[in-house]
């Protein structure tokens, strides 16, 4: 009964961690549903071309949203016709940045690593959005921009866009959209992250970690396994690396795990495979797994070329979010995701 009582604990840890990103990301997605017309999407972001899986990566590098704000944007691109390749992009370049966690690693870490991180996240993006495309090519849905598709979301009419309606009920549309279809799409399956989130952090303490991890090469196998099931945003995930390459941790780990950590979590694994497939997943993990491991040795070798001492820019930085404001959201989402699945089981 006490372990039950420590990973509910954990759980809802992980969800207070979790939930101003994950109401802000909701809300952005919300928005890019009525704002933004179906067509415009499929044409810079919907075709299994190069150009468009540029375009999302650099789309996605300085948007302020975690690897769990950035699922229900994510989410909405997609329904709004574009590739797998585009949105697989966006889900790795925009959880790793942001323009919040670029000033915050030039703050901590100094100004190379900073666009060395900045470059390395847009190259996975890239990379992973061009497999996708090669292999998930035949999987893709034709997008007809003729059909039905293409109907204004808040009357359904051909002739009317949103922005014909007035402020205020676009306004509800866009919370209608995006705490109640969206929300409702992924409710089950954020559930099910966050109770898995909640498992692995009380097996995992951070603390284990922290106090067992060691300098060298294998430092860097060691923070891809643990960053990948974790939940850490891109800022938040600083100090912890901070505070390793203070204790003799290399620069090319701490790069992996602030890749891996706020790339990937068992929460975004769950829904990316629910909503998007298995083999997804398995190009998302292999992208960040294989380009991660390789730019993090690579870094390594810039770094020993450079001689650069990276102590001298670690500096304090933690997170700003009131626990009110916190608290506030988990209980708001909470709220939403078991009436959204009690709603459809009544359906």
């Amino acid at each position: 009964m006490q372990i039950i009582l420590n990973i509910i604990k954990e759980a809802y840890f992980l969800l207070n961690q979790m939930s101003v990103y994950l109401v802000f990301g909701f809300l952005f997605a919300g928005i890019l549903h009525i704002f933004i017309r179906e067509e415009i999407i499929a044409k810079h972001l919907g075709k299994n071309n190069f150009l468009s899986v540029i375009k999302a990566s650099l789309f996605g590098i300085p948007l302020p949203l975690c690897s769990c704000g950035v699922i229900p944007a994510a989410l909405s691109l997609r329904k709004s016709g574009a590739s797998r390749g585009a949105v697989l992009s966006f889900l790795i370049s925009t959880p790793t940045t942001g323009i919040d966690s670029i000033f915050a690693t030039y703050a901590l870490l100094g100004g190379v690593f900073t666009v060395y991180r900045v470059l390395a996240s847009f190259v996975i993006a890239v990379f992973a959005g061009i497999l996708a495309n090669l292999f998930l090519k035949k999987e893709e849905p034709p997008f007809n921009s003729s059909d039905n598709k293409y109907k204004c979301k808040l009357c359904h009419n051909n002739e009317h866009s949103p922005l014909k309606h007035s402020i205020s009920k676009r306004i509800k549309g866009v919370f209608t959209y995006a705490f109640g279809d969206l929300l409702g799409d992924v409710s089950k399956w954020l559930l099910i992250g966050i109770l898995i989130g909640g498992i692995i952090s009380y097996l995992i303490p951070e603390t284990l970690v922290m106090r067992y991890l060691g300098s060298g090469w294998q430092s860097i196998f060691i923070m891809l396994l643990v960053g990948i099931p974790m939940y850490v945003c891109s800022s938040g995930s600083l100090p912890i690396a901070a505070a390793l390459i203070l204790k003799g941790m290399n620069p090319g780990a701490a790069f992996v795990f602030l890749l891996a950590g706020p790339a990937t979590n068992s929460v975004a694994l769950t829904v990316i495979a629910n909503q998007f497939g298995k083999k997804t997943v398995f190009i998302f993990l292999i992208s960040i797994i294989g380009c991660g491991l390789g730019l993090g040795f690579l870094l390594n070798y810039v770094w020993g070329f450079l001689n650069i001492d990276i102590t001298q820019h670690i500096a304090q930085h933690t997170a700003m979010i009131p626990f009110w404001m916190s608290t506030i959201a988990s209980i708001f989402l909470l709220s939403g995701m078991l009436f959204n699945i009690i709603k459809q089981k009544k359906q």
